[in-house]
């Protein structure tokens, strides 16, 4: 089964439904939904999705959305190993260098994002959720 780890614009993108890329989170989201795919992400990330969600809804709201995240997506923890190979790492973005070894320290070989760019020190694969589907609906036709 993939593991991948998903990073906070791809999960923005279902909760807050932003168009055009809530059609690829939705897709994604149902098939992790349908056990297909486990997914992951951090901490970290869950903060700012709250802030973020906050800022557009509610709180009540914000905080609602993420309870229902939290069924669909594991959280892996950001240790001082995380925060020391960070903050030495060649990242220009010091939350995304978080993200990165976060997977990496898990085992995680795949992060989904919108910002490749910003992975691009990355000795992982990286990917948009539209690409990935692309490549899923492809092995899931063989």
């Amino acid at each position: 089964m993939i593991k991948l780890f998903v990073d906070s614009d791809i999960i923005l993108d279902l909760l807050a439904k932003r168009e055009p890329h809530y059609l690829h989170a939705a897709k994604l989201f149902t098939l992790i939904d349908q056990q297909e795919i486990i997914a992951f992400t951090s901490p970290l990330i869950f903060a700012n999705l709250h802030y973020l969600l906050k800022k557009l809804t509610s709180n009540v709201s914000a905080l609602k959305s993420l309870r229902k995240l939290k069924t669909l997506i594991n959280i892996l923890p950001i240790d001082e190993r995380v925060i020391e190979q960070s903050l030495n790492s060649e990242f220009n973005d010091f939350e995304d260098a978080i993200q990165y070894f976060t997977a990496v320290n898990n085992g995680i070989n795949l992060i989904l994002t919108r910002n490749k760019i910003d992975y691009k020190k990355s000795k992982i694969a990286i990917s948009t959720a539209e690409e990935f589907l692309k490549t899923w609906q492809i092995k899931s036709k063989k």
